[in-house]
């Protein structure tokens, strides 16, 4: 008997011993600059055991005591191969060669990679990564990464000369952008022809179209996540570009004796120094700036400090009718520790403002107007094992909305002095989420969010009878202010409104064979903040306001189902997904709305809903001389707002109506081809429906004045909106050793000069009385030509 317990007891030791586990972890990071790497591939070969790097490099793998092969693959880069002897705890920290010499540039991906795409449960993902070969025509010479992800299923814009973008049907101020965990409240430049991403300084960007993380809050449409660089750690490093209206300069160097790097890029327009050429627009003046700056340094191997920060303005002037100016600014102190081989953290302080001002010389008004963050959150990642990945944390997120003040530009003005209250707001949050892979065929990514928004006091309330700050007059027909019924001041201490959502996130996707699978997800998101965005007034005008008392938060329900199949050794992709989205509380203007210079706002709006659905189709060819995709978007975006308590028919009589920013056909078509080394060409062709808007079917005479009616809200449509656009790269030295690289970029856009229409305004010639349409295009043909240089 005592030999056979000493025989179990040796057989016990000998199988934990053979059951014995070793985590393996570190970061991966570009050989040249030493810039982290989002996405990489990290697997055993001959075993299922993978991981993939996060925002900052970091993977985390746990195997059985034994040897392995260590493969790391990223896209642009040089496959890297280790053997190793898995017999304890393990960090590495390794360094890809990029597998091009090339300018850093920008291209689309679907993924970090095609099998992980095939076997991961997220969907509705777009990659755009800044260490790859520029694929697609430049706009002016320039990559714009907001044009790029416009030629993606299910993104559009709202028409030339319009700022922001629009994702599967929702409108712009339902899209979280975030610079370096910074919120972005308005994206573009020079009338949205440039974005604020100056392509030098931007390491990578993650456009989040549904199933988004739960990690991500405050949006009911899409998360658009992009990520400066660091800063080269290994040398100096000079970028830029010399263009025809704009020109820009990037220089990145080591800092502290390699412990740490920075990076400063500036980019400016100088346009408006030839506008005084032209007589008739000898006052007229445009032009915009942007600056980024980003800083880090090395505590010791598990601790890492991070500083950037953005700073952009636009000046605009039209022969002293109108004039406007407003840019954003954004800081982030980050600190990075890691905690072990499996626990990871980031903890940031982020500050973001957005502000604008609008002069209007013909009614002589001024209007100065901001926004302005606090954020405080700290996340956190577990790898639990090779099957299950957590992710958690908190944030605390302040909102100032300051309307503003409305003055006279001069004295003789009659327009009165109005300072608008001040509103101010919390929003908290606390979320996990889980990435769990079942079987070999079936991965989960599940997770739960709770927000909570409290509206700050500060401020007065004003009340209504009924409790209705809009009622239906029948007599005439209209919506009108409601009866006040006096206010209350709400002290800053107290909270005005306080609202508590629960935001479950649901993917999954099962892998049908090695090349393709299914997949399917469920969001619900939350939008405490409202863009009111009146496009009728004398100029746009965006009046930002959050939730209270009469407005409540936007709530978000989206479901997608996809298939997924790559052929031919992934030379070729096919991404089918359908989806349905629906959007309670959205608010929308009543007829003859006012927003200048308004203190109620909630009497110029009725509370309604918002529905998407759409078939999404992108196929790419991803090898060869030869490539590009093909994406098409089959959709429909309405919503309504009911009379409810206000009384009367509602909106448009309280029928669905499509919303401004839908497209029921949308199709793009990106081609690039490699003639040689020094050769490369691209182009794009863009087909849009056109843009719904609202236009007279009428008119009668009152009193000697001519009055005109007007057809259901949204039911006409601007004419369809295409355009094509090349470009070729001439890149003189493509093997030269020398340190100095360049390229030359020609490009044309919109060639045959399509007149695209921005809008149609429609008016009576004076001298036959007729009624005449009158169509607003904004850029016909423009040629380009840029230099850009690294050094």
């Amino acid at each position: 008997m005592k030999h056979l317990f000493l025989m179990l007891f040796l057989l016990s030791s000998i199988y934990s011993q053979s059951q014995e586990k070793f985590t393996l972890s570190g970061t991966i990071k570009d050989s040249t600059n030493g810039e982290t790497l989002l996405g990489a591939t990290v697997y055993l070969k001959d075993t299922s055991i993978g991981s993939i790097t996060n925002e900052y490099g970091f993977f985390s793998l746990t195997a059985l005591k034994g040897n392995y092969t260590l493969i790391i693959s990223y896209v642009g880069y040089e496959s890297y191969s280790q053997e190793l002897t898995l017999n304890k705890d393990q960090k590495l920290n390794i360094e890809l060669k990029a597998s091009s010499t090339a300018l850093d540039e920008v291209i689309i991906t679907a993924e970090e990679s095609e099998m992980v795409s095939i076997r991961k449960p997220q969907m509705s993902v777009s990659k755009l990564n800044s260490k790859t070969i520029k694929e697609m025509p430049a706009v002016l010479g320039e990559v714009d990464v907001v044009k790029s992800i416009q030629l993606l299923p299910g993104v559009t814009n709202n028409g030339e000369g319009s700022a922001g973008f629009h994702v599967r049907g929702g409108a712009a101020d339902q899209n979280l952008v975030l610079l370096d965990e910074a919120i972005i409240y308005n994206t573009s430049h020079f009338f949205g022809f440039f974005s604020v991403f100056n392509a030098d300084a931007i390491k990578n960007i993650k456009l989040y179209k549904g199933d988004i993380p739960a990690k991500y809050g405050g949006r009911v449409s899409s998360v658009l996540d992009v990520r400066q660089k660091d800063g080269n750690s290994k040398q100096f490093e000079l970028n830029g570009g010399i263009g025809l209206i704009s020109s820009r300069l990037a220089a990145e160097s080591p800092l502290f004796k390699d412990k740490g790097s920075f990076l400063v890029a500036g980019r400016a327009s100088y346009a408006h120094l030839f506008m005084p050429l032209i007589e008739e627009v000898e006052d007229d003046k445009i032009s915009f700036y942007d600056l980024n700056l980003k800083t880090n340094y090395e505590l010791n191997k598990n601790n890492r400090l991070y500083l950037s920060g953005y700073f952009g303005r636009d000046v605009f002037n039209l022969s002293k009718i109108i004039e406007n100016n407003y840019g954003n600014a954004t800081g982030n102190l980050r600190w990075n520790h890691v905690f072990n081989d499996k626990l990871f953290s980031n903890l940031s302080f982020i500050y973001s403002k957005y502000d604008y001002q609008i002069l209007l010389d013909f009614i002589e008004l001024d209007w100065t107007a901001d926004i302005t963050n606090l954020n405080l959150k700290y996340d956190l990642g577990y790898y639990v094992n090779n099957n299950l990945k957590l992710d958690f944390g908190i944030s605390g997120l302040t909102y100032n909305v300051n309307p503003g003040e409305v003055k006279p530009a001069s004295e003789s003005s009659s327009i009165n002095y109005l300072k608008l209250d001040e509103k101010r707001a919390f929003e908290g949050a606390a979320y996990i989420s889980a990435e769990h892979q079942i079987t070999d065929k079936l991965t989960v990514n599940y997770g739960l969010r709770y927000s909570a928004f409290s509206r700050l006091g500060g401020q007065s309330i004003t009340h209504y009878v009924n409790n209705q700050p809009v009622i239906y007059n029948s007599d005439l027909g209209i919506y009108e202010r409601g009866e006040e019924a006096g206010e209350t001041y709400y002290s800053k201490s107290k909270s005005i409104k306080i609202f508590g959502n629960f935001e479950p996130r649901l993917g999954l996707s099962y892998q049908l064979n090695e090349l393709s699978s299914v997949k399917a997800s469920y969001t619900k998101s939350t939008q405490y903040l409202h863009l009111l965005s009146n496009t009728s007034s004398v100029t746009p005008l965006d009046v930002w306001t959050p939730s209270g008392e009469y407005i409540k938060p936007q709530i978000s329900n989206q479901f997608a189902l996809g298939y997924y199949k790559t052929f031919k050794d992934n030379t070729y992709a096919l991404e089918l997904e359908t989806y349905y989205k629906h959007v309670d509380n959205r608010i929308d203007y009543i007829d003859g709305s006012s927003l200048i210079g308004n203190n109620n706002i909630e009497t110029e709006i009725l509370n309604g809903e918002a529905r998407a659905y759409g078939l999404e189709v992108l196929f790419r060819k991803n090898k060869g001389n030869f490539t590009g995709w093909l994406a098409y978007t089959l959709s429909k975006s309405e919503q309504r707002a009911l009379g409810g308590n206000a009384g009367g028919p509602g909106i448009n009589n309280g029928d669905w109506y499509n919303t401004p920013y839908d497209r029921t056909h949308d199709i793009s078509l990106t081609g690039v081809y490699k003639l040689n080394d020094k050769w490369r060409f691209s182009s794009n062709f863009v087909f849009q429906t056109g843009r719904p808007v609202t236009y007279p079917n009428g008119q009668y005479t009152y009193e000697g004045l001519s009055v005109a009616t007007y057809s259901n809200r949204n039911e006409d449509r601007l004419p369809a909106y295409h355009r094509l656009d090349i470009s070729a790269t001439f890149i003189p030295n493509k093997n030269s050793d020398k340190r100095w690289k360049s390229e030359w970029v020609f490009g044309i856009y919109n060639v045959y000069n399509r007149k695209n229409a921005a809008s149609v305004s429609f008016n009576q010639n004076r001298e036959t009385g007729l009624n005449e349409a009158t169509r607003i295009s904004i850029f016909g043909l423009i040629p380009s030509v840029t230099y850009n240089f690294k050094f």
